[in-house]
């Protein structure tokens, strides 16, 4: 039956039959499919294996160079299969591989500060941080790069490299944050007294903590004012709702308490200190009386 069923096929389609290549192709077929299985599986491994020493962000590294080499090894496996000559392969790969590697020096720098990330975790997905001026949630974590989410809702791509060359900054990385607002009040004001004002706009903000204690202290003598640090810490999800109603409480208090928020101004003194400023008057030579 099996003779009848190829009788029928086209002459050139008997004679590809007949040969073994196409069971070398399907052959390949199956290695590649095995090797996409076999990634897939390898893939969950190195999530249950690594998943707590190395963290979201080294899991997602992990499992993407686990699919590249897996996929690389199971399409050798395949062509070496057919009989093709991976010597000649691998050799023609090799000098493509110099020529590209002069052209893909910086990625591969960034592959290397990909993995001295994993080791050191100085984030996590999900967290907010500050890189060369410019903050963010982290989005997604790659071999080459990292990407961003800023707070407009705009995706920032930032290469490994520069995580590892560049100051970052983890704002999110403990629990509590301390909001830090700069005041100044004018020079007639007691300096008691509103300290003891900023104390009692802390203590009764919502989102302020009574624990650590509130920062609040006179820092020196400005220009036009007398100038206050308050420090009020906050966990992290209330530090944009304390960020807003601080100030506002804030400059409500200084108000029903006539404490003056003074703005910049210049004194000028001529002559001696607190003396009245001379004056000569000249008058023009036709207006002289006679």
């Amino acid at each position: 039956m099996t003779s009848l069923y190829l009788a029928a096929l086209p002459q050139w389609l008997q004679d590809f039959l007949a040969t073994e290549l196409p069971w070398k192709i399907l052959g390949a077929v199956v290695i590649l499919i095995g090797g996409i299985i076999a990634v897939a599986i390898l893939s969950r491994a190195s999530l249950a294996i690594f998943g707590e020493r190395l963290g979201p962000q080294g899991t997602m590294v992990v499992k993407k160079l686990v699919r590249y080499i897996g996929y690389a090894f199971a399409f050798i496996l395949a062509l070496n299969h057919m009989g093709l000559n991976l010597g000649a392969v691998l050799g023609a790969a090799g000098v493509a591989g110099i020529a590209v590697g002069f052209a893909a020096q910086t990625s591969l720098s960034n592959i290397i500060s990909g993995f001295f990330m994993i080791g050191e975790r100085p984030f996590e997905l999900g967290d907010v941080i500050e890189v060369d001026g410019i903050a963010g949630t982290v989005d997604t974590i790659g071999l080459l790069a990292l990407t961003l989410r800023t707070f407009d809702n705009r995706s920032v791509r930032i290469p490994n490299e520069t995580l590892v060359k560049t100051k970052l900054i983890n704002i999110t990385r403990h629990p509590i944050r301390r909001f830090n607002l700069d005041i100044g009040v004018a020079y007639d004001e007691n300096i008691g007294h509103v300290l003891k004002v900023m104390h009692e706009v802390a203590e009764t903000n919502l989102q302020c903590l009574n624990e650590p204690d509130p920062l609040i202290i006179f820092t020196g003598f400005g220009d036009s004012s007398l100038n206050f640090l308050l420090g009020a810490w906050c966990v992290q999800e209330d530090y944009g709702t304390l960020r807003n109603t601080l100030p506002r409480e804030l400059k409500e208090r200084f108000d029903k308490e006539n404490i003056e928020i003074p703005f910049p101004h210049m004194t000028l003194a001529a002559g001696k200190a607190l003396g009245p400023i001379p004056v000569d008057v000249i008058t023009k030579p036709a207006d002289r009386p006679d």
